[in-house]
């Protein structure tokens, strides 16, 4: 393997000073409830309406807003996810098996009641992300779902809010909101939405604040602070997961269009300073022609600015000496978004192993999968490929067990129980043996 562009390290949060603050935040948050979410609210978000939470008639005016393109093109979206999902629950199947004579075992799938869905502004108003966390949780069968999304107009993701502050639409002048996103949080099932950015909305929906019922599961991205307060609730309630910034890793071999290529590693590089861009190539020349056209693209991309300095400071270029050693790297790297732009893309499919999501051949792409295609954005970063996949209808569920024994077996694991109990000193546990040895033993 040899290096050809080096982007420095990979963005692990560690962070002492976000920590402190978000610590003090949930704090405060818990103690003072609905009280500091305003002060928290107005602090970084300049947003103090009267009721944070929309009304129906809200909802409504701010889908009639939307041109009427958006709403088929969300409903298509929408109705992929979905689509998936459901074939995927379909997959997870109760079980029941008897494992010897007179045992019984098995296990159930059930819904988690509540799920808090966090659906980010920020630097762009992604409304993708709540088909993401809503859509599955609604296939799932979860009763109650709290959607909460950043006011338009405030100062923005670099505070612990989470505001669109980058934003400016015609439609969401006046209300507050991005139109589009409540039309997609409504469409994909949200059972209760509500205006408030950042780590006061976290803490809303785990809290519950005698507003809504506290959340079971917190989902969705957000900033520092929206991750950092994730992994603080933690233990409290469940988390998806604990995302960083994006990343992308290509594969391409000589056969590849290294302006295709090129795009798609643009493609992640804007979503944020910090993005993850990484090149796996098999020949000096492909790396260098890639580059060539990376840089030629930039001068034109409308969000350079941020494009520009993910690519710099963090973009990566290697070069492996075959299909096994690129195979060997990508697995190292474990990306969140894996390309493959290769003639052999069977035999990378069957040997890669560690990715968030993998896009097989130049005809899809990352993109389609954030946005339209039905598989599921909220995925892992930072390696974390290495032990877990991404969101899904399965997180929603709780894989719970049970058993059922004759009397006859009872006995036969009861001695067994009973003697194992006495090794470890547990005397207690040995006894709830006994007691049923000595009562179902025939005399």
């Amino acid at each position: 393997m040899r290096v050809f562009k080096d982007g420095g390290h990979r963005l692990f949060e560690n962070d002492p000073e976000t920590a402190g603050v978000v610590s003090g935040m949930l704090l405060d948050l818990e103690k003072n409830g609905m009280d500091a979410v305003r002060k928290y609210s107005r602090q970084f978000d300049e947003w103090d309406p009267a009721d944070f939470e929309l009304s129906q008639a809200e909802i409504g005016r701010a889908i009639t807003a939307l041109d009427a393109q958006v709403v088929e093109d969300t409903d298509f979206c929408q109705g992929n996810v979905r689509r998936f999902a459901e074939e995927q629950l379909k997959t997870l199947l109760p079980l029941e098996t008897r494992i010897r004579e007179g045992v019984v075992l098995g296990h159930r799938h059930i819904p988690v009641g509540t799920v808090g869905s966090y659906i980010p502004g920020g630097r762009y108003p992604m409304f993708g992300s709540a088909q993401m966390s809503i859509i599955p949780a609604k296939v799932a069968g979860v009763r109650n779902i709290w959607a909460c999304t950043p006011p338009v107009g405030g100062r923005g993701g670099g505070s612990a809010g989470d505001a669109a502050g980058d934003i400016t639409d015609a439609a969401a002048e006046g209300s507050g909101y991005y139109p589009a996103t409540i039309n997609a949080m409504a469409k994909a099932g949200a059972d209760r939405i509500f205006i408030i950015g950042g780590v006061p909305a976290l803490a809303l929906m785990a809290f519950g604040m005698g507003v809504v019922e506290p959340a079971d599961i917190l989902c969705g991205a957000g900033n520092k602070f929206v991750a950092e307060a994730k992994r603080q609730l933690y233990g409290r309630c469940g988390v998806d997961l604990l995302a960083g910034p994006t990343e992308i890793l290509v594969i391409a071999d000589d056969d590849a269009d290294p302006a295709i290529v090129a795009c798609d590693l643009l493609g992640q590089a804007e979503h944020d300073p910090n993005s993850g861009v990484c090149l796996i190539c098999l020949s000096e020349v492909f790396a260098a022609e890639c580059e060539r056209q990376l840089r030629a693209q930039l001068e034109v991309l409308p969000t350079r600015q941020v494009a520009e300095l993910s690519w710099g400071d963090n973009g990566i270029i290697m070069i492996a000496e075959g299909a096994d050693e690129a195979i060997a790297l990508a697995d190292d790297y474990a990306p969140e978004h894996l390309e493959l732009h290769v003639s052999d893309a069977d035999y990378y499919f069957e040997r890669l192993n560690n990715y968030g999501s993998l896009f097989i051949g130049e005809e899809t792409t990352v993109a389609y999968g954030d946005k339209a295609i039905g598989t599921n954005h909220i995925l892992p970063t930072s390696r974390a490929a290495r032990y877990t996949g991404g969101l899904w209808v399965g997180k929603f569920l709780k894989t719970v067990t049970y058993q059922r024994m004759t009397r006859q077996a009872s006995v036969e694991v009861g001695k067994v129980t009973e003697r194992q109990c006495a090794v470890e000193r547990m005397l207690a546990h040995g006894l709830t043996a006994a007691a049923r040895v000595e009562k179902y033993t025939v005399k």
